[in-house]
């Protein structure tokens, strides 16, 4: 009996072991075969591959939100096509747009686990899209995970679909609202620039061309020249949107639109629309639509061009600051951390210096951008993820320092006035507004003798006797040189 009892005991541990482990798990199969997927998880097979196949970066689809609610977006606006046409069910239909609006409103973000490096053209991205959201749409139903028969990632997530159109327009659509955030930051950097423009109003100082001592200007002319740049790069950012409004889904494979129903592209475009608040359309020419990059080449080029006015005012911002007994000294940027582990007292340009180094990182995706672009093949560029990842990196940078680059170094510049002043007294820079008078000859000697014997230009002038105070009063006001006469 002990025996027997033990037997009993044994078996129905094992019975118990197993059906514990067939709690944890579920099986799934692809065409590669079988594979045990985590029971509580909303993806799939080909997602749970992807996860072995793809450990390169750590970083993964749900690093950015707004790119995970793209592919909710562009999935809703299939699934509402489809349905307008006629071809998807009622019944899956309200599942799948619950699903979609979960997502999007931020749920179940962290099912999407494929990392953004990836082959195959994005395929594990748009299926770890569809697992996930059949799933969802499954136990919304009130049916189990992977009860694929009432609701298939394949044959209703990606109905009339295709990598090679969903993928491109997620990350369009991905691009767009990544752009708003983009957009606002730069804007509030602008109106902190110009209000130091109005701040220094008033103040003169001498311009410098070629590192040398030009002519003289405001120190708010120059702020606001800062202001004026970024405002110009919003514009750019902007109208390149356009090249991302335009979008292939309906494409399918190659731009034929095979497996797509007859004017579900046309509505796919306007569902797009109206679900993203931005203009989307459908690309006239859908074969060339699914080969091209402009749109990204386009886009990348524009947040390139940012960097390079960014990267330059934060340059300027550094000499302007140079010093504080040896530089140029004409400005003081705030002092956020001790410059240096072996010189006492030295305070370093750190946001500046920050914002100059995800300019260059900016410049650098940009290369990367350009090089995937031009690499692609035939009917279709296997090389977007990377596209994605370069670009969706560099927005996220701007707009995460941006706001840091605003407040801890603009908003607290203050102006060294007598620095300012003194450069003034001593620039031979002045000299330049006596040429209609004296003529470019003799304004040249004098600058020279300037130089030469340490005097400034007004007093040579005097000495000379070459013009009247009330001559030396009107041609050499500072303030008529600004052009604020």
């Amino acid at each position: 009996m002990k025996k027997v009892s033990k037997i009993l005991l044994f078996a129905t541990l094992l019975f118990l072991g197993m059906s514990s482990y067939a709690q944890q798990f579920r099986i799934e199969k692809d065409l590669l075969g079988e594979k045990r997927i985590p029971a509580d998880a909303y993806y799939g097979v080909q997602t749970a591959r992807a996860l072995e196949n793809f450990q390169v970066s750590g970083v993964k689809t749900n690093f950015y939100p707004d790119y995970v609610r793209a592919f909710a977006m562009v999935k809703l606006a299939a699934a509402r096509a489809n349905t307008d046409i006629g071809r998807m069910k009622k019944d899956k239909f309200v599942a799948i747009e619950k699903a979609c609006q979960a997502v999007i409103d931020g749920k179940y973000h962290d099912q999407f686990l494929v990392d953004l490096y990836q082959g195959g053209a994005g395929t594990s991205a748009n299926m770890n899209s569809c697992e996930v959201l059949a799933n969802i749409a499954l136990e919304m139903m009130g049916k189990k995970k992977g009860e694929y028969q009432y609701i298939e990632p394949h044959d209703d997530l990606n109905m009339g679909q295709s990598t090679n159109d969903v993928y491109p327009t997620a990350i369009h659509v991905a691009l767009l609202l990544h752009n708003d955030k983009l957009v606002k930051e730069l804007k509030l950097l602008s109106e902190a620039l110009h209000k130091k423009g109005d701040e220094f109003g008033n103040m003169l100082k001498m311009g410098r061309t070629e590192g040398q001592d030009a002519v003289p200007m405001t120190l708010g002319q120059e702020f606001h020249a800062f202001g004026y740049q970024l405002d110009a790069e919003i514009s750019g950012l902007i109208k390149c949107e356009a090249y991302l409004y335009e979008q292939n889904m309906g494409a399918t494979a190659i731009g034929t639109g095979i497996t797509a129903s007859p004017g579900y592209a046309e509505k796919c475009a306007v569902h797009l629309a109206e679900i993203t608040g931005k203009p989307m359309v459908l690309h006239p020419e859908l074969i060339a639509a699914t080969s091209s990059m402009q749109g990204f080449v386009m886009y990348s080029s524009a947040l390139k061009s940012l960097s390079v006015a960014l990267s330059k005012i934060s340059s300027d911002l550094i000499i302007l600051a140079m010093g504080p007994r040896t530089g140029i000294f004409e400005i003081n940027l705030p002092a956020l951390q001790p410059g240096s582990s072996i010189m006492p007292g030295k305070v370093n340009p750190v946001m500046p210096e920050l914002m100059n180094e995800v300019c260059y990182k900016v410049i650098g995706n940009d290369v990367t951008v350009t090089i995937a672009s031009q690499n692609g093949l035939l009917q279709l560029n296997a090389y977007e993820p990377v596209v994605a990842v370069a670009i969706m990196e560099s927005q996220a940078l701007f707009y995460k320092t941006l706001p840091l680059f605003r407040k801890n170094c603009i908003d607290g510049i203050t102006a060294n006035e007598d620095v300012l002043k003194h450069y003034i007294d001593r620039s031979v820079g002045i000299v330049t507004a006596l040429n209609p008078v004296l003529g470019y000859e003799k304004t040249t000697e004098l600058a020279k003798e300037a130089l030469q014997t340490n005097k400034g230009i007004l007093e040579l002038i005097r000495e000379k006797k070459l013009l009247t105070e009330d001559q030396i009063k009107k041609l050499l006001d500072p303030a008529a040189m600004t052009g604020q006469k």
